[in-house]
């Protein structure tokens, strides 16, 4: 089943909240659940990446744009698009934005209060393709679309809550987080760790490396044009295919457990 919101929105719990409670029905207890957030402890919800500007028509158009982004001369060590959120105790964002307003030049802030944000302007994209690294906070969950529009602008995402991304979108991502992203525990950025300090820290050819890793998963995070697809590339669509008729095989096998 693909449900297109996060897991949270079908588990509420009571009936004034937003949503429903429909994962907790007995019929769905063994379906899988393709969605853009998972329940990490639910083996059958699946993360799926968010879906982003950019449905390449061909294998063509995925290739220029990995070329146009490997290429693309970098003005920034990082940067953040957010809003604030003003009336959270201690807010992150606001944290980030702090930091990222104060690095003397090394990082591109795009304060995404009121509307700013909302209409998919390419003001976005354009800080993106200009920074090395691009600073991925939770969103009003855990995951956040934002992480999926800055990969595919080659850059560099920058977690602060592992069920940002390690614990979602496994078939998606590259197996080793180091490979393609930068971890900093939100807790040593609350205590003061300077972002730029940690980023700087980084060689040319470790930015390189993680850039280029970054690059090669394009493919697998775009939804392709429905009328011809890709035709050597599996698409987002065609990973998610492939791993629910794995999971079908697993599933068969001899002893699985199934929930009660």
């Amino acid at each position: 089943m693909t449900m297109g919101r996060i897991t949270w929105d079908f588990r509420r719990s009571k009936n004034e909240d937003w949503g429903s409670s429909c994962l907790y029905m007995p019929g769905l207890r063994n379906v899988t659940r393709l969605l853009i957030e998972r329940n990490p402890w639910d083996y059958f919800d699946v993360g799926v990446p968010y879906p982003t500007g950019f449905h390449p028509r061909s294998d063509s158009d995925v290739v220029q744009w990995q070329d146009f982004v490997r290429n693309r001369r970098r003005k920034t060590l990082f940067c953040f698009a957010g809003a604030p959120r003003s009336t959270i105790k201690n807010d992150f964002r606001g944290l980030l934005l702090n930091q990222c307003n104060n690095a003397s030049g090394s990082c591109q802030a795009v304060n995404c209060a009121g509307t700013r944000c909302s209409n998919g302007t390419s003001v976005i994209l354009e800080t993106f393709l200009d920074s090395n690294f691009c600073l991925q906070p939770r969103g009003d969950s855990f995951s956040r679309r934002s992480v999926f529009d800055c990969m595919i602008a080659g850059s560099i995402p920058v977690f602060f809550w592992h069920r940002t991304a390690y614990l979602q979108y496994q078939w998606f991502l590259p197996n080793d987080p180091k490979s393609y992203s930068v971890f900093i525990h939100r807790d040593r950025v609350k205590n003061g760790t300077s972002i730029k300090t940690v980023l700087e820290s980084y060689s040319r050819e470790e930015v390189n490396q993680m850039k280029e890793k970054v690059i090669q998963y394009i493919p697998k995070l775009v939804y392709a044009k429905p009328e011809k697809g890709l035709q050597n590339m599996k698409d987002a669509f065609d990973i998610a295919i492939d791993g629910v008729l794995q999971r079908i095989k697993e599933q068969e096998q001899p002893g699985f457990k199934w929930k009660r």
